[in-house]
This record gives C-alpha cells, sequence and structure tokens, in this order.
C-alpha cells in the first residue's frame, strides 16, 4: 500500500448548477425533496491555508455553500451528506437536510429536508439539527440529532415515516455514531 504525500491528490470545493447551468450560492435554499443538481469541482488555491483561511479562499459562484455540514456516510454508490441546521443566517431556515452525492453521475440530490421546528425541546415528529447519518443496507436512514432540543436519534423509514427511536434525557452530549450491525445467524456474532 503506497501513503499519500503531503502535497498527493486535488483539494476542491463543490460546485452546483441547476439544469440551465445557473449556479447554486447556498444548498439551504433548496426546499424540495428530489431537487437534483449538477456537480463540478474548484480547486482550493492554497491546500494548507498557509495565508489565507479554506473557506474564504473560493466563494459563490465558484462554490457552492452549505450550512453546518457535518454528517456523511458512503452508501448506494455514493455519499449521504448532512447539513445540519440553517436558521436567521440562511436565506431559508430548516432543521436540517439530506443530500445524496452520485460521483458516477455528477449529481447532488436532496434527499430528506425538516422544515423549522418551532418546538424542538417538545417531543414529537419534527427534528431539529440532525448531523450523525446511517444508512441501511435494507433501506432507512438513522440520524442523531444535537440541535436547541431533546437530542434524539431518529428513523426514517423507506416509506417517508420519521420516528424517533431513542433520546438523551440528560442532553449534556450529543448522541453520535450510529450504526446498523449485521449478526451472523444463530452466533451473536457481528460480521
Amino acid at each position: 500500500m503506497r501513503r499519500l504525500g503531503p502535497a498527493d491528490g486535488a483539494f476542491e470545493a463543490m460546485r452546483c448548477t441547476d439544469q440551465a447551468g445557473t449556479p447554486i450560492d447556498d444548498l439551504s435554499r433548496v426546499v424540495e425533496v428530489g431537487t437534483t443538481y449538477r456537480v463540478s469541482w474548484t480547486a482550493v488555491p492554497d491546500r494548507d491555508a498557509r495565508a489565507v483561511p479554506t473557506r474564504l479562499q473560493v466563494a459563490p459562484p465558484q462554490v457552492t455553500r452549505g450550512r453546518k455540514l457535518e454528517g456523511c456516510w458512503w452508501g448506494d454508490g455514493g455519499a449521504y451528506v448532512v447539513t445540519s441546521f440553517a436558521r436567521a443566517e440562511s436565506p431559508v431556515p430548516h432543521d436540517g437536510q439530506v443530500w445524496f452525492h452520485d460521483p458516477r453521475r455528477s449529481t447532488l440530490t436532496l434527499k430528506l429536508r425538516f422544515g423549522d421546528n418551532p418546538s424542538p425541546d417538545q417531543d414529537g415528529p419534527n427534528y431539529d439539527g440532525p448531523d450523525n447519518i446511517t444508512v441501511s443496507p435494507w433501506g432507512g436512514v438513522i440520524l442523531a440529532e444535537d440541535g436547541r432540543g431533546r437530542a434524539a436519534p431518529g428513523r426514517r423509514h423507506p416509506r417517508r415515516q420519521t420516528y424517533p427511536i431513542a433520546r438523551n434525557e440528560l442532553n449534556t452530549n450529543e448522541t453520535a455514531g450510529p450504526v446498523y450491525l449485521r449478526l451472523a445467524p444463530g452466533t451473536g456474532h457481528v460480521i
């Protein structure tokens, strides 16, 4: 196995465009699940950010911004990416989005979107700031949240039902790292 050196590979930022070729400045503007953009990549000039912070080196329309890009999961031949939330600082407030980047097709598609949760401290179907994600090989998603409210990991079923599966009663630490485990039949061993 060969190790990559400090200057190997490319350091690039994502740029999304709509079907007409218009650059998308901010993913938080998207409200319709199923919206798909073309993806290209823009080189970041100073990969080590010696002179200028990375986020300030390239800006829209050369790149597309995402609010609180946090969790990601590789599955189904691509990457699921979570934008945790966008509130007052955003063009369109929301309490979480899940995107799917298909590198073979060079596309980014909005898979899930949670509207602005007016009552994050209340139990219910609203979610608040998901950041960790796990995608089931059988369909469905587990999201762990660390927003303003009760920090409840939730599951999104393939038939679009969303429901909590646990809750952190202490709310002193976020729940992180949800995973699906597969057990070997009859053994109880994880495979």
